[in-house]
């Protein structure tokens, strides 16, 4: 299953972990709290969120590889849609499993 991770420097982390969780919540079946929340997009994929003092780590699953770049544009969009008072750099590092 590719994995895709972006850690997003951010003082506002935990803010905007909730506004998405909360966000896809009216759809989805969302567990989160103030530091730390999953949303599964389906049985097959899922996005991750961590969050500290600065920074929101975002960890992206997908069952299928060429799923990968349009949901990381999915949540990098809506991140930035709620994060428009700052600048935010999401760059996602992938890892395809392979050895």
């Amino acid at each position: 299953m590719p994995t895709s991770v972006s850690s997003v420097k951010t003082d506002h982390a935990s803010r905007y972990l909730q506004q998405l969780c909360k966000h896809w919540s009216h759809r989805l079946t969302v567990e989160f709290n103030e530091v730390a929340g999953k949303v599964p997009f389906s049985p097959e994929s899922s996005v991750e969120f961590a969050a500290d003092a600065s920074t929101l780590l975002m960890t992206l699953h997908v069952e299928n590889p060429q799923d990968l770049e349009r949901m990381q544009n999915v949540v990098a969009d809506h991140l930035k849609r709620f994060a428009f008072r700052e600048e935010l750099v999401v760059i996602w590092t992938v890892d395809t499993g392979r050895v």
